[in-house]
């Protein structure tokens, strides 16, 4: 099937320009994510495959700046935004297809106002990445080497502010019965945290 080869395009892509190499990770278990959340409502596939798999290329090395000032500035949303069109292009995406993929990357942070069934999984998912073990995961692994976590502190600010702020912003019934337990697992670890550090 053609679709087959644009997709094994996209993966094999991401899989070489993610650094670090852990951020990978987050797109395959993104795109599954907000399959999940689609239930049986009608999306297109192709799209929310190819925006899970390139909404975050500006956050990789060799994509942002390496000046911290100019990465404190930097639109990684914007870049995605403005490569994709481009990247999917050359992997013989769709050609009528990409303009939903650039919106669906476009509004996919939780400040997002998604104009699509695509762009609305794909922003709860990302949401619920930011939560429970996963989302401690994948922030913990930053501390030290992104300019946001300079200390396990800062780390924790930011988790505490996702636990108490993302749940609200889900759009979703599928996505809301999920975080429950998520938010349930990340408030147990800043407990354990603040107690601990306190101690």
């Amino acid at each position: 099937m053609p679709h087959i080869n644009y997709r094994h395009a996209i993966a094999d892509y991401i899989r070489a320009q993610a650094n670090p190499p852990d951020k990978f990770t987050h797109q395959p278990r993104l795109y599954e994510l907000a399959k999940q959340l689609a239930q049986n409502q009608p999306f297109d596939d192709d799209v929310l495959y190819a925006a899970a798999w390139l909404h975050d290329i500006g956050v990789f090395i060799g994509h942002r700046p390496e000046d911290p000032v100019a990465l404190a500035k930097w639109d990684n949303v914007a870049y995605a935004v403005r490569e994709a069109p481009g990247l999917l292009q050359r992997f013989s995406f769709p050609t009528q297809k990409i303009p939903a993929v650039i919106e669906a990357i476009r509004t996919h942070l939780p400040s997002g106002k998604p104009t699509s069934f695509e762009g609305i999984f794909l922003r709860d998912a990302d949401i619920l990445e930011q939560l429970g073990a996963v989302g401690i995961l994948r922030t913990v692994s930053k501390v030290g080497r992104d300019s946001r976590f300079i200390t396990f502190e800062r780390a924790l600010r930011v988790l505490q502010r996702n636990a108490e702020l993302l749940p609200a912003q889900l759009q979703l019934d599928s996505a809301r019965a999920l975080a429950g337990p998520r938010l349930q697992i990340l408030n147990a670890f800043l407990s354990a945290a603040k107690s601990e550090n306190a101690g």
